[in-house]
């Protein structure tokens, strides 16, 4: 929360300085996350003004409690490292330095500098507003065999990060908090008090995140054996990517398959669109989902009666529930299409998940349109969570954390096409709308690499994800 204490004549020397650099401005900012902020603080320009790096150092020093003791330094890249820089140069501490992007040649390294086992590390830090940046460094000191129990901070934006960083085991040491800057800047009319209520405001409606349970914590309240394994098998592969295999020809499915298996956690298919398909198109499409683990979905949509969802899912040319593992329904005919679905898949005699369709990523769908048809949907999905472990959605939480959403419609940079679907990015779906499984179609299969396209969806649905777990999304 944004509370405040009086600040030494040292401390408001060094805000005043800070104002005056430009480190801290006030207007209208588009934040990382897309969101619109009335302050903004970039702490970068302060490699410019050595004086001002001394004096912020020394702020550092002087802001830890005498029981904080360690035998290295070690900046959070980059805006901390002249920070950290400064601190081992005056007190004669040695430093490490994590590196931001990992080689793919040499040592490999993620952290450089003469590490020492079972070594007591301060991790030096510029700004904190979720805690996610910091983390992101103490985790690779962390498996180097470092012990890491505090951060020293400039600025505290007060958003949540104290609480979230005690969560992990480490305590947030901050030389100053953004509420006492803003004193500071209007008791010395440099903001006006409009302004500084504005900011404040903004500080406790914007609050971090709280951590978010892992796909693997998640699992074990789910009731349906498949929900749980797909959560499970994700944190394992450490990828959220569903394939759309939108192909006509069993060929053409076989190759893609095999292609993007290795970066999939679901491989969702249109059995009824493949001009060609064979009991041996089933039993290949099984025998490449147990080689590269994934699951296979098969979009259906079931949307009858019970009786005739019972010959759909089980007979017919393509025997869905003999082979694929997850199908899904609309809940237009109500509960009754799920009765009739829990017949074929008993009669099969094989663990499969059921998805129900709660909302749909084409414009002008009556899902959406309609105020009362996903609360409907989710109402009636919920009552069978041993058949129904989940929607096809377009945000997450449908139905609680036992429930997983998957949604249709990514593809990167966003945008539509002319026959009506409308695509978000894997950042907004996983990251914002808090969505678990990203669905991923021609951004993939018409690509010249479906393989490399796969590889890149699954590293930015994955990342999206990590973001999400701590909270790292203002």
């Amino acid at each position: 929360m944004c509370s405040a204490g009086p600040l030494s004549a040292a401390h408001r020397a060094l805000v005043l300085q800070l104002a005056d650099v430009e480190a801290i401005k006030f207007g209208s900012f588009t934040l990382k996350s897309g969101i619109q902020s009335p302050l903004y603080i970039d702490l970068r320009v302060t490699v410019s003004y050595p004086q001002l790096l001394s004096l912020i150092a020394s702020t550092l020093l002087a802001s830890l409690p005498q029981s904080v003791t360690y035998e290295a330094l070690c900046g959070v890249p980059y805006t901390a490292l002249p920070f950290a820089t400064a601190m081992s140069l005056d007190t004669k501490v040695p430093m490490l330095m994590r590196r931001k992007e990992v080689k793919a040649y040499g040592t490999k390294k993620s952290i450089e500098g003469a590490i020492k086992p079972g070594g007591v590390v301060l991790v030096v830090e510029d700004l904190v507003t979720s805690g996610g940046s910091v983390m992101e460094t103490v985790q690779p000191l962390r498996d180097a065999g470092c012990v890491v129990t505090d951060v020293a901070v400039l600025l505290d934006r007060q958003q949540g990060a104290v609480e979230r960083l005690a969560s992990d085991g480490v305590a947030v040491h901050a030389a100053l908090g953004v509420c006492q800057v803003l004193d500071v800047l209007v008791e010395e009319a440099r903001v006006d008090p409009a302004v500084a209520a504005d900011v404040r405001a903004f500080l406790a409606a914007n609050q971090a995140a709280p951590v978010t349970k892992t796909y693997t914590a998640r699992a074990a309240g789910v009731k349906n054996s498949v929900g749980a394994r797909l959560l499970r098998l994700m944190d394992t592969k450490r990828t959220n990517l569903s394939v759309a295999a939108d192909v006509t020809t069993a060929a053409e499915l076989l190759r893609l398959a095999a292609a993007v298996g290795p970066h999939i956690a679901v491989l969702k298919t249109h059995a009824d669109t493949v001009s060609d398909w064979t009991d041996d198109t089933a039993t290949a499409l099984r025998l490449l989902a147990d080689e590269h683990d994934f699951l296979l979905f098969e979009d259906r949509k079931f949307a009858d009666i019970g009786n005739t969802v019972v010959a759909q899912a089980g007979g017919g040319l393509h025997k869905i529930v003999n082979w694929a593992d997850i199908i899904n329904a609309h809940a237009v005919p109500g509960p009754g299409i799920l009765s009739g679905l829990r017949v074929a898949v008993e009669s099969a005699g094989r663990s499969v998940g059921v998805l129900v369709l709660a909302q749909m990523s084409s414009a002008g769908n009556l899902a959406t349109a309609l105020p009362g048809y996903t609360p409907a949907a989710v109402a009636m999905a919920v009552t069978e969570p041993d058949l129904v472990f989940g929607f096809i959605a377009m945000e997450g939480g449908l139905g609680g954390e036992a429930c997983v959403s998957m949604t249709p419609g990514v593809k990167m940079g966003g945008g539509g096409d002319a026959l009506g679907q409308q695509y978000a990015t894997p950042d907004r779906v996983v990251g914002t709308a808090g969505s678990d499984v990203i669905i991923v179609g021609r951004g993939i299969y018409k690509a010249d690499d479906p393989a490399a396209a796969a590889k890149e969806y699954r590293e930015a649905g994955w990342a999206a994800y990590e973001r999400r777990c701590r909270g790292d999304q203002l």
